[in-house]
């Protein structure tokens, strides 16, 4: 089959390149026009308590679409009055005047009348207030501009000593857009350019990789019009697609390298780079797709759409990488080793002496390696068994960030709960008796450890003919405590149980906890799920029960060192300031369940690409150890120029502003890190020499199971000529 497309392909090279410009630039128009808005609520999910409880709030205002911020005023203990001085009152004032002429829709409420619940909304010391800004229903784009102006409204803001700031994800400050994936491509450019040391040789798989993301990250933008989707799903689309497509292409390109330097001419070097490296991506990308098609068990709104976000990046470039790409060597042919940069040139086919006599070294001390090898990991992944999942806030953005001054304010002036009440949402029987256990039950709350404040009963109107009410409680600890997480517990075991009421809770600390409670629970299947179809992919393409054992354990071992990583930077602040956190606190909760999946595929990818070659060279030699030192050879640089590709666009992903992006960048970067280096050139070597021939363990009674033919075909140099190398079979 892949010699047939690929023969296709170089015959009609030319419409090839055509039908993917014409497929680029369309779905690039056609999601500028037509692409769907992003939602940042993928968490309140109505399978947990907090989301139901959140859906009867909405349902209680009449399903309104509008959504609200704070506006926090801030004044130092030195300015008289604090926040009731004249001269803030008269800034306020104006405020929102100039917000009004922004845009009448938007409004701004009085910071010097009681809020809702009946209490004002000035700290006692007055140093601190915050009134309620609601903005209609917006596009993304809307939004974004409609923010800017009332950011630059709130610039003329002039009381003395005084600041004004705001409450509300939207009012983040943000990195200029695509700063990320600039820094990411153009370290990979650099790393292509050491690689192959031509200028087109370079660029191939950036431009093969581009192609592919922009059509993948357009149709995602136009399916959010029909399906919920969190606001990073594009991005974790241009991460995964930039990564993954630049070294798709990278495999190929290597092999056409060497048959063009093998004398073939260029019509052949490409079915050959097809018929080999091609089958390679062919089956990673399937390993990846089917390990991210694992978070389907997760359900809900995160589950679809961080398998559409990421099969989309993912498959949109293996489809470039096996069309798009050998229609352009077609194309380019000789010239693809033109504009060679001096000093930079390197030749085909190198026998990789430095990587032989490395493997050298470990298989005559495997056992050695081993221990090394462990220690290395289990030190790293130590700090995962602290990991506690929930959701950052505008207390761990930046000191500068407008939100995060708002946050600290109104901690400082309302106490650290201000900025996560609890909500309890229950529907009151008909009559007095409801209301006078409601009324019952905010007086135990008052007199419950560890709460600040709780409110009056707030009726809210009817759901479906049923009153409903809430009360507002404040806790003493902040949102991302584990003491308020400890009052929810609770809350929802002894006092709600005692009051008599159906009670729900919501809020910021109940929604984090209720949806990582959520994750977790589905964890154990999805993660059964996706280490069964890695099992038997790769029993398949080896003929071996040990590889794939073997293989599973050691990409756990790789994934707990990045949990580790991770668990180090975001919680307990190592290093946290070098890419722009602001605050310890929690590991988003998706984070795991995303890694998990996309980073197992990935280590599934390099495992194909490394014991395929040591897997032809055992089934022509039958030395077990030649051929894990000639198959570590002719794989390191590949790998090494892969891996270090990968690594540095998952790491440029730090640059951006949202947390769990952040996260998701940190823990791939370090997942692939620990993979091509401590996994593959020690691990693997050490493991396959102590295993000898039982690595290629297969039952008799297996005998009859097919094969996935051609999977093992070397992804790089071959030791003979392309003609002869891709007749090679497992089995």
């Amino acid at each position: 089959m892949f010699t047939s497309v690929a023969g296709w392909t170089v015959r009609n090279r030319w419409s090839v390149v055509a039908g993917w410009a014409v497929a680029l630039v369309s779905c690039v128009v056609l999601a500028g026009i037509f692409g769907g808005d992003s939602i940042t609520n993928f968490a309140d999910d109505e399978r947990t308590e907090s989301g139901r409880a959140l859906a009867t709030l909405n349902a209680a205002a009449g399903g309104s679409a509008a959504d609200e911020a704070r506006v926090v005023v801030a004044t130092p203990p030195t300015v008289p009055g604090g926040v009731r001085n004249p001269a803030v009152r008269a800034e306020v004032d104006a405020l929102r005047q100039r917000i009004t002429a922004v845009d009448p829709d938007t409004q701004m409420a009085d910071l010097y009348t009681s809020d809702v619940t009946g209490d004002t909304a000035i700290s006692s010391d007055s140093t601190v207030g915050y009134t309620t800004l609601t903005v209609p229903a917006q596009s993304d784009s809307e939004r974004a501009d409609l923010v800017a102006e009332i950011k630059d409204a709130s610039s003329q803001f002039d009381a003395p000593d005084s600041r004004v700031n705001f409450a509300g994800d939207w009012f983040a400050d943000e990195a200029p857009a695509g700063m990320g994936e600039a820094i990411g491509i153009g370290l990979a450019m650099i790393i292509l350019l050491i690689a192959f040391g031509t200028v087109i040789a370079a660029g191939l798989p950036l431009v093969t990789a581009l192609f592919g993301v922009g059509v993948g990250a357009s149709v995602l933008l136009l399916l959010q019009n029909v399906v919920d989707t969190p606001s990073f799903a594009v991005s974790l689309t241009a991460m995964l697609g930039i990564g993954v497509g630049i070294d798709y292409a990278l495999l190929i390109l290597t092999r056409f390298r060497a048959a063009l330097a093998d004398g073939c001419a260029v019509p052949d070097a490409v079915l050959a780079a097809m018929n080999t490296a091609g089958r390679s991506v062919a089956f990673a990308g399937a390993t990846v797709t089917i390990a991210i098609a694992g978070l389907l068990t997760q359900g809900g709104v995160i589950g679809p759409t961080m398998t559409l976000a990421g099969c989309a990046g993912v498959l949109a470039v293996m489809l470039a990488a096996l069309t798009l790409l050998p229609a352009l060597l077609a194309i380019i042919g000789t010239r693809f080793n033109k504009l060679a940069i001096p000093g930079l040139r390197t030749r085909p086919g190198a026998d990789g002496a430095l990587a032989q006599r490395w493997s050298r070294t470990v298989q005559r001390h495997p056992w050695g390696g081993v221990l090394v090898a462990l220690a290395i990991l289990i030190v790293l992944t130590i700090p995962a068994f602290d990991l506690r999942l929930g959701f950052g806030d505008a207390g761990n953005r930046p000191a500068q960030d407008t939100t995060r001054i708002a946050y600290d304010d109104l901690a400082r002036g309302f106490g650290a709960g201000a900025n996560g009440p609890l909500y309890l949402v229950t529907e009151l029987p008909d009559g007095a008796g409801g209301v006078a256990e409601l009324d019952a039950l905010a007086t135990r709350l008052e007199g419950t450890d560890g709460v600040a404040t709780v409110s009056p009963p707030i009726p809210l109107g009817r759901v479906d003919g049923t009153p409903v009410a809430m009360l507002s409680v404040t806790p003493t600890t902040g949102p991302q405590d584990a003491e308020t997480l400890d009052l929810v517990h609770r809350i929802r075991a002894d006092l709600v149980p005692e009051s008599g009421l159906t009670v729900e809770l919501t809020g910021a600390a109940v929604g984090g906890s209720d949806f990582a409670e959520l994750t977790l629970d589905r964890l154990p299947l999805m993660v059964a799920i996706v280490l069964i179809c890695s099992f038997l992919l790769l029993a398949l393409a080896f003929r071996s029960l040990v590889v794939p054992t073997k293989a599973i354990v050691m990409n756990l071992l790789s994934l707990g060192a990045a949990f580790g990583v991770i668990v180090a930077v975001f919680q307990w602040g190592w290093g946290m300031e070098l890419i722009g956190i602001g605050k310890i606190g929690p590991t988003e909760a998706w984070v795991p369940i995303v890694l998990f999946a996309v980073a197992f595929g990935l280590a599934m990818d390099y495992e194909v690409f490394l014991v395929s070659r040591i897997r032809e060279r055992y089934l022509a030699t039958g030395d077990p150890t030649t051929s894990v030192t000639e198959g570590l050879a002719k794989t390191a640089r590949v790998i090494t120029a892969a891996a270090a590709i990968m690594v540095c666009v998952f790491a440029s992903f730090v640059f951006f502003d949202d947390r769990g992006l952040k996260a998701m960048g940190l823990g791939l970067a370090t997942a692939v890190f620990i993979d091509a280096t401590v996994v593959r050139m020690l691990l693997v070597p050490a493991t396959m020499e102590i295993l000898g021939r039982y690595n290629w363990y297969w039952p008799s009674w297996l005998s009859r199971v097919p094969s996935l033919d051609g999977v093992h075909r070397s992804a790089v140099e071959p030791d003979e000529s392309p003609a002869v190398s891709t007749r090679a079979d497992v089995g």
